[in-house]
């Protein structure tokens, strides 16, 4: 049967970003460079199109955005309130739930016929390009089962689109394109330690480094300013750390026990202060900077997990690939012909948002 709304993410390519977004596009590409990147399918903005047209929201939509401007905090607020109650009670495209229904139903085939947990995740245009600086601004789901929960987390992906900052943000542009989104949907990874990586120094623009960030469990408490990560910055050359600073780790996000979400918890006493990266896991992120970085052709900033249940290197997924955006201006950058030469020498509750 086919499919007008839905794809796997390996037959998704950077071609099908401007369908699907940058984020489902490019975990495409990441597995098509045999990249280890957990399983699922993208949505793409075309389902979205089809529940605004059918729903009748465009006209709520519209009348809402008409009534803000970019620097009125209060209209912003009403105007988000109003699009995101419409959109939640608002159902889904037939077509859209029966597709959403069989990928679902293929990925717990996947599983051994049991619901797996899943992240369903924003994709929206144009966020992950070289030129995109409103990246981050929308909403992630994390350990969403069955196949209910799921229509939820995509329809509120959709509404994301219309937070408060990403309302305002769109109004500071001369010619703002129309919202639209895609979603990503892939199988969650229990992680041990996640975090983030560039396959450049971010503060000075060194093409010779790998910069990584890393926390217990899932990245959330990073991203929430809870806490400050484990910090490493490694040759992409030679593979030695050069610094390693190791911090405080003392709350971590874990699956709920409820089967929906996540939970924070406080990190035990003898793990707090300890690094959560060895040497065995700082070589095979190296090891998949070097791949990824190599692929695209440019730096990237590169979200990943290390999943407990597994031993490396099947135990590093990674979440995301999009390229930095942000150098000094006068950093050093790797010519295409000293990228081939170094990567050719050394080969190489409820929901819970925004995962890492």
């Amino acid at each position: 049967m086919g499919a007008a709304y839905t794809r796997p993410l390996g037959e998704l390519r950077r071609s099908d970003a401007a369908e699907f977004g940058g984020k489902s596009a490019n975990l495409g590409e990441l597995l098509s460079a045999d990249a280890r990147v957990p399983p699922g399918f993208g949505v793409s903005a075309r389902a979205f199109g089809l529940f605004v047209e059918e729903t009748g929201l465009r006209g709520t939509i519209g009348a809402a955005v008409a009534r803000t401007s970019a620097g009125d905090v209060e209209s912003l607020a009403a105007a988000s309130k109003t699009i995101g109650e419409a959109m939640r009670f608002a159902p889904l495209p037939g077509a859209v739930r029966d597709e959403l229904g069989r990928r679902h139903g293929e990925l717990a085939g996947a599983s051994e016929g049991k619901l797996p947990p899943l992240a369903v995740r924003s994709s929206a245009l144009g966020e992950d390009t070289p030129e995109a600086s409103h990246a981050g601004q929308q909403e992630s789901f994390l350990w969403i089962r069955g196949v209910e929960q799921l229509y939820d987390a995509v329809r509120d992906c959709w509404a994301s689109l219309y937070t408060p900052q990403a309302i305002g943000y769109r109004a500071t542009l001369r010619a703002a394109p129309e919202p639209a989104m895609g979603v990503t949907v892939q199988h969650m990874v229990d992680a041990e330690v996640s975090g983030v990586m560039f396959t450049c120094n971010p503060v000075s623009g060194d093409p010779s480094m790998v910069a990584i960030n890393a926390s217990w469990g899932l990245g959330i408490a990073v991203v929430g300013g809870e806490l400050t990560p484990d910090d490493y910055l490694v040759s992409k050359v030679t593979g030695e750390v050069v610094r390693r600073t190791v911090s405080s780790k003392h709350v971590e996000y874990v699956p709920d026990d409820a089967g929906r979400g996540t939970v924070r918890r406080e990190v035990p006493a003898g793990r707090r202060d300890a690094p959560c990266l060895g040497e065995q896991e700082l070589a095979a992120l190296v090891d998949a900077a070097r791949g990824v970085e190599r692929h695209f052709g440019s730096h990237q900033d590169i979200e990943w997990a290390i999943s407990r249940a597994t031993a490396l290197p099947d135990s590093l997924q990674l979440l995301q690939a999009r390229p930095v955006t942000a150098l000094p201006e006068r950093a050093p950058r790797l010519s295409a012909s000293a990228l081939s030469l170094v990567m050719s020498t050394f080969g190489a509750g409820s929901a819970t948002r925004k995962q890492v």
